[in-house]
């Protein structure tokens, strides 16, 4: 019996002790190169939503910049990518990319991979799946990888009550879902994904946040 209790005490030491991953441990590489500016290449769509590419792209600069990153202006990224023939992210996201550390100096690419890109009106309810890769320009190694599955519930309650509140609140969400532009969901699901990733240096807890916990590398979440 006290070799059981034993036993049973050293698997709930293991089982708590793996479920704390730090963020220095998870992602030792970003910690290593400590990686300062990032180019953010044009999002790889695997969905039937043509315009996601687009919309998403956009989505990705600002909370890079709140991480503390110095981020390459998307606006000119984008005109060089076309013009270099380089707006198709899959010929590069497990190549060589030196190119972009000799040409503009970035630290790290970034690549997105656009998995699901849905909306239901009725149902209140925009969904973004999308996985984040960070690649050193430098060595080619991933430093970041991490996905996620993210709802955006745009549902309006008035707090009415019977059918004609329910019906009120339908239709307003409805509304609400058709007017909630893609690129606000698409800042969310990138925002609450990489909310684990090790500050940059212009932010002031750059380099102190080894001990912090890392995230799940897939996630599944519903935000408002």
């Amino acid at each position: 019996m006290r070799k059981y209790i034993i036993l049973g005490i050293v698997a709930l030491i293991m089982s708590s002790c793996a479920e704390t991953i730090t963020r220095g441990t998870q992602y030792p590489k970003m910690y290593e190169e400590k990686p300062l500016s990032i180019v953010v290449m044009p999002p790889i769509n695997q969905t039937n939503s043509v315009e996601a590419k687009d919309f998403f792209y956009t989505t990705l600069y600002a909370p890079l910049c709140e991480k503390g990153y110095y981020v390459f202006s998307p606006m000119m990224t984008m005109e060089m990518f076309q013009s270099e023939s380089a707006y198709d992210s899959e010929m590069f996201i497990e190549g060589n990319l030196a190119q972009f550390r000799n040409i503009l100096g970035a630290d790290a690419a970034l690549f997105t991979i656009i998995k699901s890109w849905k909306r239901n009106n009725v149902g209140g309810v925009l969904t973004a799946g999308v996985e984040y890769i960070l690649r050193s320009t430098k060595t080619g190694e991933t430093l970041y990888q991490r996905e996620g599955l993210i709802k955006v519930d745009t549902s309006v309650r008035s707090g009415g009550g019977g059918l004609l509140g329910a019906l009120v609140d339908l239709a307003a969400t409805a509304v609400s879902t058709a007017a909630t532009d893609k690129v606000v969901a698409g800042r969310k699901c990138t925002l609450f994904v990489l909310s684990d990733m090790p500050e940059g240096r212009y932010s002031p807890k750059f380099d102190q946040d080894q001990k912090l916990p890392a995230g799940k590398k897939f996630i599944k979440a519903t935000v408002k």
